[in-house]
């Protein structure tokens, strides 16, 4: 059982013929954000998936919080908040209404006053709280789903492309939330192809190509991430 919090060991996904995964390794303590960085087909998302227990392993596993997931894949699913690329929230019913639904589906019934104060901090203007969805941007669809994902309390955050389609100041609000949840004790893995971003936040970065883990990198005790070295990495394949 590996101690990490998060856990893939060996991990291969086959597609009928197609090798997705090849032999993916890597490690998430307590309190750290692990980025996969990587290009589009580079097997990021089926990462995810196969954490989530919607995909099987060819061969190799994948843990989270010392549990198995092929082997208990329901009691995975209540220890992640999974916020997925697209978010798919019901367009006519306001911020407020579609957490308050989607909570009580997770069987985790929250005061009003409770959503309230996760959508201030998420930095949803007072003025949508309650409107009805189908005006937001995306960059609000997204802080919503953050705000629910806070509110079920759950240990391990999964972000898929997370800040695809926001704007900078939307961007730099949601890297600062990620960095305080994790503060806070939470375990995040984080797919994404934003190198800036993925360095500016990430305590470690996996550099994932065509299903292989090509590089690792570590933030220094103090600072960040050397985005100039990411960004040759994932642009020239050069790694130090």
């Amino acid at each position: 059982m590996p101690d990490a919090v998060i856990s893939a060991s060996n991990l291969c996904v086959d597609v009928q013929t197609k090798k997705i995964l090849k032999n993916v390794s890597f490690n998430a303590n307590r309190g750290e954000v692990l980025a996969l960085l990587g290009g589009n087909g580079a097997g990021k998302s089926t990462t995810i998936k196969t954490f989530l227990g919607l995909m099987k392993p060819t061969s190799g596993s994948v843990w989270l919080d010392g549990v198995d997931v092929q082997k208990a894949p329901d009691i995975v699913r209540q220890k992640v908040a999974y916020l997925p690329e697209s978010v798919m929230l019901y367009g006519h019913l306001t911020a407020i209404e579609n957490i308050q639904y989607f909570l009580s589906l997770s069987g985790k019934d929250k005061s009003e006053t409770e959503i309230v104060a996760a959508l201030q901090r998420v930095a949803l203007q007072e003025s949508a709280w309650r409107a009805a969805l189908s005006g937001y941007s995306k960059g609000m669809r997204q802080k919503t789903a953050i705000a629910l994902a806070l509110l079920r309390e759950a240990p391990i955050l999964f972000l898929d492309e997370p800040t695809s389609g926001l704007d900078p100041v939307a961007i730099d609000e949601f890297n600062r939330l990620v960095s305080q949840l994790a503060a806070q004790g939470a375990t995040i893995l984080m797919v994404t192809h934003d190198v800036y971003g993925a360095c500016h936040v990430a305590n470690r970065i996996g550099l994932l190509r065509d299903g292989e883990i090509v590089g690792m990198f570590d933030a220094p005790e103090q600072g960040n991430i050397d985005s100039e070295a990411v960004h040759k990495a994932f642009t020239q394949g050069v790694v130090a």
